[in-house]
């Protein structure tokens, strides 16, 4: 038997089936390759669901990481240290130079827009507008603004007055605002709906329309942010600057670790009591959230992820059988004709590859932005062997 499978059997047997058998079962990790406990190589084009953002094993985030942990890995939320305030000026400056604001942190994605929709609740309004299409997390209230049914039914009733319009459509939104409305909450590049990137006209009509009515505008950059599409945040190409922005995934690299950003009126509305966390902003976490955006500065990767991006996107739009390629930086989104989503993620895994579908005709690839030019061609020339592979096998 091999080790593959014994521990796809104890996982089995000790996990709660939230996720279905694990597609392999990971022992190490170094820049954009990993190997399975049997040995076998992959080139780790999904980066943790855009999670590594310095890859696996990064030197820097090692040392970050190894010298924090010998001093202090976590204190309560009664003392400050350091880190936490270091990154928490950090963020507020690469998101919004120049604008007053501040930073809750948690620990995770939904935990982040969970404090983002409470936030929200202290405008004394409740209403909220999110996007069809929108993932959100899995927490009571962010999956609230999650619009996929499928994943919402079994847990309702939850918090409630929601409205969905259409993704990037200005008269809709403009139509769903009214007195009543909290926030509007929109991912600049909806990842888990296949990489649907907003149109910096509609992220301008967001801002004026919740302007106009006294709404937060809630820019959710939990997959998109930190650097993933070019710039440190992807609402940057629009030049638009939200109320709210939540971040996670990328942020640590791999640590777990969400941000709540707020700005101008909003920044003020928590006070002490309405909001909390045990492991938010803990001194290990934002030691490896510092690393991380050292490492982007100092390697030029946001400059790396447009070139990368771009080469990515250029080469596998070039095959017949893809018929729209979408994203920004290193997200990138694909829609293929008459092969099966799965069956392409099954075929590259066969050849070396780990990528993601996110419906039956959409691929999407998130790879770490240490990500070089040497694993995109590389990928490139497998690329048309895989969808042959995945043909054959539908």
């Amino acid at each position: 038997m091999s080790e593959t499978l014994k521990w796809t059997e104890r996982y089995a047997g000790a996990l709660m089936n939230t996720f279905g058998p694990p597609k392999l079962v990971l022992a190490r990790g170094e820049g954009c390759r990993v190997w399975d406990v049997d040995g076998n190589e992959y080139v780790d084009f999904l980066g943790g669901i855009a999670v590594n953002t310095l890859g696996h094993a990064h030197p820097a985030l090692v040392a970050a990481v190894s010298n924090q942990v010998s001093t202090l890995a976590h204190v309560s939320n009664f003392f400050a240290t350091r880190p936490q305030v270091e990154l928490a000026e950090r963020l507020l400056e690469l998101a919004a130079p120049g604008v007053d604001g501040r930073v809750f942190f948690c620990s995770s994605g939904a935990e982040a827009n969970e404090a983002a929709l409470k936030l929200s609740r202290l405008t004394g309004r409740t209403h909220v507008v999110a996007m069809e299409g929108a993932f959100h997390g899995r927490t009571m209230g962010s999956l609230a603004l999650t619009s996929k049914a499928a994943y919402r039914e079994p847990f309702e009733p939850l918090p409630g007055d929601v409205t969905w319009v259409p993704y990037g459509d200005a008269e809709a939104l403009a139509a769903a605002v009214t007195e009543r409305t909290a926030a509007v909450v929109i991912e600049p590049v909806q990842g888990e709906a296949g990489v649907n990137v907003a149109s910096a006209q509609f992220l301008a009509a967001a801002r004026e329309i919740t302007a106009q009515h006294g709404a937060l505008l809630w820019f959710d950059e939990v997959q998109s942010g930190m650097g993933r599409t070019g710039t440190w945040l992807a609402a940057h190409h629009s030049g638009v600057t939200p109320d709210v922005v939540t971040l996670a995934k990328g942020l640590g690299g791999g640590l777990p670790i969400g941000a709540c950003l707020a700005f101008g009126d909003a920044a003020g509305l928590f006070a002490p009591g309405n909001h909390g966390t045990t492991f938010g902003g803990n001194p290990l976490a934002t030691a490896a959230a510092l690393a991380v955006i050292d490492t982007i500065e100092a390697d030029g990767l946001l400059a790396r992820a447009v070139e990368t991006g771009d080469r990515l996107r250029a080469g596998v739009a070039a095959d017949p059988r893809v018929t729209e390629v979408r994203g920004l930086g290193v997200l990138v989104g694909l829609t293929l004709a008459g092969i099966d989503a799965p069956a392409v993620v099954a075929a590259a895994q066969s050849a070396g590859w780990i990528i993601n579908a996110t419906g039956p005709d959409r691929v999407r690839f998130a790879p770490p932005l240490v990500v070089g030019t040497e694993e995109i061609d590389a990928f490139l020339a497998a690329w048309p062997g895989i969808l042959d592979a995945a043909g054959e096998g539908a």
